[in-house]
């Protein structure tokens, strides 16, 4: 069961991580960035875990760290959810009146790490995109290129695991996106998952695919990296919904990661898909 193996598959993502914090605006421009080193330790066996997060300034590595956290883990909660590939998805348990949400999304390919953050203010607006890219040290780990609508063109054929904040047994079951321009400035997507079939189609702006059918206006927003954010505008209470976001790992490979929640705003589910695109 998905949950009996959350600690081993943490463990994933053991090492030292470079990187950078970088704001994305609404729209999908890159903000200010701030250059970081993550530390993961195991210790006594892998029993424990040392985080240790260092943030610098414009100096970079060369000058002191202008944070520096540590923190200790022997368990992880319930809202982390991590997968067989290390993947791994956090956030709010619940939505909540007056209350801030939030959803972390993370990614592991060989000596990469791809880490999204996205935060809704106390009104259910959306106001913060954090784009975490991380490479092992001592490698020669490249950046993906940024995500262009032309790599999503096509039929992606996949397996998706589902597992439940209830505990109850995860399920893995097939999947299958197709994406294709119909003309007009206009996307169509057709998804399969299990015995789900989902029709939908999006007004192209850039770098951007704005969803407007159905009760919850949404975007997807197309990033560095190879990577997606997929997530409603706005977010209310007596409406299910989901939080997505995307990676690119290689031409034909691509990784996502949803988190579900229910019409009373209870996470429900969290999913990891691996799809392959089909020449």
């Amino acid at each position: 069961m998905m949950m009996e193996n959350n600690w081993a598959n943490f463990l994933k993502n053991l090492g030292q991580w470079e990187g950078s914090f970088t704001s994305v605006s609404l729209e999908g421009e890159l903000l200010n960035s701030t250059p970081s080193i993550l530390n993961l330790e195991g210790l006594e066996n892998n029993q424990l875990v040392r985080f240790r997060l260092r943030r610098f300034g414009l100096g970079g590595y060369s000058e002191p760290p202008i944070s520096d956290h540590a923190q200790d883990y022997r368990s992880i909660g319930r809202q982390n959810i991590f997968f067989d590939t290390g993947a791994f998805s956090k956030g709010s348990l619940q939505l909540a009146p007056f209350s801030e949400f939030g959803a972390e999304y993370g990614f592991v390919a060989e000596n990469r790490r791809l880490r999204f953050v996205q935060v809704y203010d106390k009104q259910g607006n959306l106001r913060d995109l954090i784009l975490i890219r991380e490479f092992r040290s001592g490698t020669e780990a490249r950046e993906r290129p940024p995500l262009e609508i032309s790599q999503l063109l096509g039929n992606w054929q996949g397996t998706a695991c589902t597992a439940y904040s209830d505990w109850s047994p995860s399920e893995t079951y097939a999947s299958s996106l197709e994406i294709k321009e119909i003309g007009n400035g206009l996307l169509q997507q057709q998804l399969h998952c299990g015995e789900t079939i989902i029709n939908s189609q999006a007004r192209i702006e850039g770098k951007k695919l704005v969803f407007e059918e159905g009760d919850i206006p949404r975007q997807i927003l197309l990033l560095p990296d190879g990577t997606s954010s997929n997530t409603p505008l706005q977010i209310k209470l007596r409406q299910q919904f989901f939080v997505e976001v995307g990676w690119l790992v290689e031409d034909n490979i691509r990784q996502r990661l949803i988190r579900s929640y229910n019409e009373k705003g209870q996470w429900i589910s969290a999913t990891h898909v691996i799809e392959h695109k089909m020449k």
